[in-house]
């Protein structure tokens, strides 16, 4: 994902959640994909999907049994 994609789908996220603590980083060495923070909290991640000429992104995010307990 490029600077700009990142900032639209950023934005996108914000937006939809109603978090401005939302942020996208992106990846060193991944050119598809950028992760997903709250705050300093790593997440999850955002993979950039091409096919067919059409481009989406799919949202995965990670949760540990040992968070569910809090």
């Amino acid at each position: 994902m490029n600077a700009s994609d990142t900032a639209k789908v950023q934005r996108y996220l914000r937006q939809r959640f109603g978090n401005h603590k939302l942020t996208l980083a992106r990846r060193e060495n991944k050119d598809d994909s950028a992760e997903l923070m709250l705050e300093d909290e790593f997440i999850g991640v955002v993979f950039q999907d091409t096919e067919d000429g059409e481009i989406c992104y799919h949202v995965q995010i990670s949760i540990l049994e040992e968070d569910l307990n809090d």
